[in-house]
C-alpha cells in the first residue's frame, strides 16, 4: 500500500514539476530578454556618457549632439522589454491566471528569448564604444558628427535583427 501511495505522490509531483518547470523556463527566458539588454544599455550609455562629459567640459554647447550619441545604446534595453512583454503576453500571464506550460513549451520560450537577451547585451556595449568614438569625432571635427551617427546605426542593425529573431520565434510557439 505504501508503494502505491508513493508512486501516486511521485506522479503528482512530476506533474506539478512539469507545469511549474515549463513556466519557470519560459519566465527565465523572458526575464533574460529584459535584463541582459538592460545591463548592456546601462553599460553602453555609461561608456558614451563618460566620453561625453569630457567633451562637455570643454564645449557645453555640444550637449544636444552628445546626448543623442549617448542615448543610442539605450535602445537595446527597450527592445528587450518589448520581447519580455510579448513573451509573457503569449504565455497567457496577463490573463489573470497562471498558465500551464510543458517543459517543451518552456524551453521554446527560453530559446526564443535568447537572441534578444544576448544580442541586446553585446550590441549595446559595442554601440556604446562606437558612440564614445563618435563623440571624439564631434570634438575634433564637429561638422562630421553625422558620420559617427551612421557608425552607431550600423551596430543598431544587429540589435534589430536580434529583436526580429526573438519576435518571430515567439510568434511561432504553439499554445
Amino acid at each position: 500500500m505504501t508503494d502505491l501511495a508513493q508512486m501516486v505522490e511521485l506522479q503528482q509531483s512530476l506533474t506539478i514539476l512539469g507545469t511549474i518547470g515549463g513556466l519557470a523556463l519560459a519566465l527565465l527566458g523572458a526575464g533574460l530578454a529584459a535584463v541582459l539588454p538592460g545591463i548592456g544599455s546601462a553599460k553602453g550609455t555609461g561608456i558614451a556618457g563618460e566620453a561625453g562629459t569630457g567633451l562637455l567640459c570643454q564645449d557645453p554647447s555640444k550637449f544636444g549632439k552628445v546626448m543623442i550619441l549617448q542615448v543610442i545604446p539605450g535602445t537595446q534595453g527597450l527592445y528587450g522589454l518589448v520581447v519580455w512583454f510579448f513573451a509573457i503576453f503569449r504565455m497567457g500571464l496577463l490573463s489573470g491566471t497562471l498558465p500551464e506550460l510543458t517543459i517543451a513549451q518552456g524551453m521554446q520560450y527560453f530559446f526564443a528569448c535568447l537572441p534578444m537577451a544576448l544580442g541586446g547585451l553585446f550590441s549595446a556595449i559595442a554601440q556604446g564604444r562606437v558612440a564614445a568614438g563618435s563623440i571624439n569625432i564631434l570634438a575634433k571635427k564637429p561638422d562630421d558628427w553625422s558620420k559617427g551617427m551612421v557608425l552607431c546605426i550600423t551596430v543598431e542593425f544587429y540589435a534589430i535583427l536580434s529583436l526580429l529573431a526573438s519576435m518571430l520565434m515567439i510568434i511561432n510557439i504553439s499554445a
